[in-house]
């Protein structure tokens, strides 16, 4: 401490004194730059006055020389020249960029100047250029060097004359007044070099004295913002020390705890008012010594408080402790006192200081803990759920009655063992040992569950299905303490669940795979079809007339014939292959990895066991049989769609050839072709009626015999499909719709439309007269049980006159339903509705169904129309139902009526009525769009 004091007090010091001692080494810095400038211009001045010599020796000697011709002087000459050489020397070569100071010394040193002076003067040269003094002693001493030069050449030239006797003595004194020219020349640049150094003397000396000045008022300035700031830290300091004490004395009365302080030295006892709170005494009542304090212990705490007092004095173990202290009423209440010694570098006591604060509550939660431990330990070994508490380090401390069942261990033997010893918890899929639960919530920090199927096997052997969830067990300070694990027996739920998994994938009543199952299979099928081109197929089954069974003899024994259909598929396939019931008397076999021979095999064998098994229902026995759809997968389409689609027309084809056989799936199957043709017709068709793409027209049906003048127009409905301006014929999308029971759709927005127009027609001016409109009716919307009153709906929305409508119905369809047919003409004939019989003679028992169909007209079939004129029998045919239709009051419509020839013909027999190209072609049943809007209301 006292070392960490010491190196405080010196950053304290070194923070003070650090500006001064950088403005002292400042100033130490400025002398020597100013002594070395000065020194350096007195170097040059001495320089100046050892050139002057020299120049004026040389100048003397070579006049002489001139007169004596002695080599001697010549000598002397050179001796004395060679000091402005020098200089010349070492002022050329401080002019380069980058000169070469070994040379510019030997330059100085030549010219007689102190070795000692020479680095002043290079950085003088070199830094000092810019001041103007310097400048022009430097210009003037360039002058002078050339002076110099000159005066060496001549005295070259007179040398060379004397030596190879080309002139006498007298010959010189054109040379002799270049010399003293030169002298004379050179004598005032000399006193302008002194004039100039001592220019620059006295500017370096006005630079150094104004940095002088300014160092001072700097100096001025930082002790002046030290002083401040050193005054400003210390009545900070004091503000921060009286804040600190304000702050100590609110903690002190606002703290929660009592503090007390006992000084040895003076022998004084400390107690902070909170202290005397506690208590509940005054400020006179408080204890004045330790010894007085001791005494409101607690009899039974005395001894273990005082033991933890001296253990802490004499061996230094921490003082912390609880006890009960008496109040001013004479009640105790439990404290926790903790308290620290502090000694002496002799390790003498100087003084004990600390803290009590009250957990009497604390202590009173604690009782109730222990209580409600006491409850919990009851509610986990009343609980059905087996727990399982452990340590952080996974050793078992407890486990309730019910995992004492499941495990075979008691808590007393498994006390203290690994967790994996006592509960052995495995995979139920794989056997292999679960994963540490213990180790798993200590690494996760909460609980955790296992979502895998648990099997938990016990101590004697066998095992139990269980869910298992591992919680963290925290202390006081939420750090995890141990672990509890719950194991649930879920033996009854697991035998559920797999009851339940077993029925999402089967079918109920035989056993079979279920739709769903089934294509899941067969999806995976087309995939390692598209990976490896395996050799898989797919037969589809349809029993053929079960429904006779039905009717026959209840459902229950339709029931009982499909599960033993099942148990022979079964029996008649490998192992590896699937047989599912897609519903109804439909069934499918997924031949895994068989060839397209192999699987026609199959299929025949399938299809004679079927036939050949008698089936059994009370007394009762069938013989059925069944068609079936083959495709082979790695040849068919690619999409499980697909191929249900075509197995399904396959089948049907299969049907149409005369039941009980098998038809293969070949891509270039025309019969396949026209089914999937009559498929996608459905999508279109449900497009169309979605799009509204359907259009009516209307074709005039006209009278033969004599008629009232203010009769009415008559004509038929006809109906067609709009696709991308393209109209199509009813024939081309009628079989399809027939087929797959669209046409109650179809009839459904065609009476809606008609009765929409009529209601249009009837509200604009001048409306049209409107006699009959007749509507086709398809044989599905007549066993449509609702059909009836979705035409009364129609009715009455549109307000229609029921006297305008005449429904179309073909014989063949009316047979097929003759009394939902006959049912149905009733109801609407009654609201004075019409009806016809069309394609009348085209069945072979036209005759013998007319008695019971109340129509009103007969629509003779166009293909005995047609050719009349040239075919005796179609003519005897048309007369004959003619004749027919007078007997029964019943009026006669010739169809197909294409030409006026035939028109004659028709009228010679004595037909009422006449439709076809040759009496009127079918134009669009729409109203004009000027009258639409008028009418909205109607529409809508």
């Amino acid at each position: 401490m006292k070392a960490f004091s010491d190196t405080a007090r010196w950053r304290m010091l070194l923070s003070l004194i650090w500006p001064f001692v950088g403005i002292v080494l400042l100033l130490v810095v400025f002398g020597a730059v100013s002594t070395d400038v000065l020194s350096s211009l007195r170097a040059y001045v001495g320089g100046e006055g050892l050139w002057t010599n020299s120049q004026k020796q040389a100048t003397s000697l070579l006049e002489r020389y001139s007169f004596t011709a002695d080599e001697a002087d010549y000598r002397s000459f050179l001796r004395a020249i060679d000091v402005p050489l020098g200089d010349t020397l070492a002022r050329l070569e401080l002019e380069k960029q980058q000169p070469d100071l070994a040379l510019v010394r030997y330059g100085f040193q030549r010219g007689r100047n102190d070795n000692a002076d020479l680095p002043g003067m290079i950085r003088l040269y070199r830094n000092s250029a810019w001041l103007p003094g310097v400048a022009r002693a430097i210009a003037i001493w360039g002058e002078a060097d050339r002076a110099i030069a000159e005066l060496d050449a001549i005295g070259a030239e007179i040398h060379r004359r004397v030596g190879t006797g080309e002139a006498d003595v007298t010959d010189f004194s054109a040379l002799r007044a270049r010399i003293r020219a030169i002298d004379a020349r050179v004598t005032p640049l000399e006193s302008d070099f002194s004039y100039a150094l001592g220019d620059a003397s006295r500017q370096a000396r006005l630079i150094l004295d104004s940095a002088l000045a300014g160092i001072a008022v700097l100096l001025v300035l930082l002790a002046l913002w030290r002083t401040h700031r050193m005054l400003r830290l210390m009545a900070r300091s004091e503000e921060n020390s009286r804040r600190s004490e304000q702050r100590f004395q609110r903690a002190v009365r606002g703290s929660s705890d009592g503090l007390w302080d006992w000084d040895r030295t003076e022998s004084h006892l400390y107690l902070s008012p909170r202290f005397g709170e506690l208590l509940q005494l005054d400020e006179q009542d408080a204890p004045r010594s330790p010894a007085e304090l001791f005494a409101r212990l607690h009899p039974e705490d005395r001894a273990e408080t005082l033991r933890n007092l001296r253990l802490h004095l004499h061996r230094g173990l921490r003082f912390d402790t609880e006890f009960r202290l008496r109040l001013h009423d004479g009640d105790y209440r439990w404290f926790h006192g903790r308290g620290n010694a502090e000694r002496n570098a002799d390790g003498r006591l100087l003084r004990l200081s600390g803290s009590i604060s009250d957990i009497t509550d604390r202590k009173i939660a604690d009782a109730q803990l222990f209580a409600e431990k006491e409850r919990a330990q009851v509610t986990l070994e009343s609980i059905g759920d087996g727990v399982v508490a452990t340590d952080v380090q996974g050793s078992v401390e407890y486990l309730n009655p019910v995992a004492e069942s499941l495990t075979g261990w008691t808590t007393e033997q498994a006390r203290g063992l690994p967790l994996s010893t006592v509960c052995r918890i495995v995979d139920e899929a794989t056997s292999a040992p679960v994963a540490d639960a213990v180790a798993a919530v200590l690494q996760e920090g909460g609980a955790v569950t296992l979502d895998a199927k648990l099997q938990l096997e016990r101590r004697q052997g066998g095992s139990t299905p269980i869910d298992l969830t591992a919680t963290p067990i925290r202390d006081r300070g939420a750090e995890i303490d141990g672990v509890v694990l719950v194991f649930r027996d879920v033996s009854r739920e697991r035998d559920y669940s797999e009851a339940l998994s077993y029925q999402a994938t089967h079918d109920l009543l035989t056993g079979l795979c279920n739709r769903y199952e089934f294509d899941r299979r067969l999806e995976l099928a087309l995939k390692e079809v598209a990976a490896s081109q395996s050799p898989h197929a797919m037969l589809y089954l349809d029993l053929d007339q079960f429904k006779l069974v039905n009717d026959t003899s209840g459902h229950a024994a339709g029931d009982e014939l499909l599960r033993q259909v099942g148990v022979l598929l079964q029996q008649q396939v490998r192992e590896g292959d699937t047989v599912a019931r897609l519903g109804g008397d439909e069934f499918a076999v997924l031949l895994q990895h068989c060839a397209p021979d192999a699987a026609l095999q199959v299929a025949h064998k399938l299809r004679q066991a079927i036939a050949d098994q008698p089936y059994h229902c009370g007394r009762r026995s069938f013989s059925i049989g069944v068609s079936i759809g083959a495709v082979n997968l790695a040849q068919g389409p690619r999409t499980l769609t697909d191929v249900l689609s075509l197995a399904d027309a396959a089948c049907y084809v299969a049907k149409e050839k005369g039941r009980n056989r098998v038809h293969v799936y070949h891509p270039d199957d025309a019969d396949l072709s026209l089914r999937q043709g009559e498929m996608e017709w459905v999508e279109r068709l449900h497009r169309a009626l979605d799009e509204g793409r359907f259009r009516l027209f209307r074709q005039d049906i006209v009278a033969l015999g004599v008629q009232p003048e203010n009769r009415g127009s008559h004509f038929e409905v006809l109906l067609r499909l709009q696709e991308n301006d393209r109209i199509t014929p009813p024939m081309a999308f009628i079989p399809a719709a027939e087929r797959y029971g669209l046409m109650p759709l179809i009839d459904r927005w065609v009476i809606r439309a008609v009765c929409r127009r009529l209601a249009i027609a009837r509200s604009i001016p001048e409306p049209e007269a409107i006699d009959l409109c007749a509507i086709n009716l398809s044989g599905a919307s007549l066993g449509d049980e609702g059909f009836a009153d979705y035409v009364r709906q129609q009715f009455a929305a549109f307000d229609i006159v029921p006297t305008q409508i005449c429904f179309e119905i073909t014989e063949t369809a009316a047979i097929a339903n003759l009394s939902r047919a006959a049912e149905f003409m009733q109801q609407f004939q009654q609201l004075g509705c019409r009806f016809s019989l069309d394609d009348f003679g085209a069945g072979m028992s036209s005759f013998t169904y007319l008695k019971n169909l109340p129509v009103d007209f007969l629509k003779i079939d166009g293909s005995f129309v047609r050719d009349l004129r040239h075919d005796r029998i179609d003519r005897a045919m048309v007369e004959a139902i003619h004749r027919v239709g007078q007997v029964m009051g019943k009026a006669t419509i010739a169809e197909c009526v294409e030409d006026s020839a035939t028109l004659r013909a028709v009228r010679e027999i004595g037909i009422d009525y006449a439709q076809g190209f040759g009496v009127a072609r079918p134009r669009p049943f729409e109203i004009a769009a000027a009258h639409r809007h008028a009418s909205d209301g109607i529409v809508r």
